[in-house]
């Protein structure tokens, strides 16, 4: 199976929005550019921040969350890069945080940044790591879904999602060898 040439965090661009819920592929992005000493920066044809990593692509998207796939598209189109070959690395309602999932394709569950990215690439089979937010409803918290993902998380859920992301950021070798079932039995048998 091919391997991972484009890696893909999700987020909306700008200060304001840089430690809500809805940026943890931002994070994961950011954090395996700062391990890995990858320069991610503008590129205007690309609609976001893009770092060459060997043989892969990083890339933030700065079309804000409901446009990600003008520039998921646009990269991907200029490099000749596969669906199959996409991971999307986004915020997950439906997981706790603590919680990191990897699967490839699916519907979009709601999710706009997953739903413009379909639409642009004309299919939902790309791969995808879910990372854990957690749900208001699953955590107490009296807050409509829309405005939950643009706030910050606790402390507490802020450590749990930076728990996760650093097993999934371990994994990162597996996805650029396309050693799915390795990294997933590895990931989703590593929660707490």
């Amino acid at each position: 199976m091919a391997g991972i040439r484009l890696l893909v965090g999700l987020g909306n661009p700008g200060p304001e929005y840089a430690q809500t819920r809805h940026n943890a592929g931002f994070w994961f992005i950011e954090h395996l550019a700062d391990r890995e000493a990858v320069t991610v920066r503008p590129e205007k044809r690309f609609l976001g921040h893009v770092g060459r990593w060997g043989d892969a692509w990083l890339l933030e998207p700065q079309t804000y969350m409901n446009r990600s796939g003008q520039s998921v598209a646009a990269l991907a189109s200029f490099y000749r890069v596969s669906v199959e070959e996409i991971l999307v690395v986004h915020d997950e309602l439906d997981l706790q945080p603590g919680a990191a999932r990897l699967k490839r394709g699916g519907g979009h569950a709601g999710h706009n940044g997953l739903r413009d990215i379909t639409a642009y690439l004309g299919s939902g089979d790309f791969w995808r790591l879910r990372i854990g937010i957690g749900h208001p409803r699953s955590l107490g918290v009296d807050q409509p879904v829309a405005d939950f993902v643009l706030h910050r998380p606790t402390a507490a859920q802020k450590s749990a999602i930076d728990d996760a992301m650093q097993r999934a950021l371990a994994l990162t070798p597996y996805f650029l060898r396309g050693e799915f079932s390795a990294a997933m039995q590895h990931l989703h048998t590593q929660e707490p």
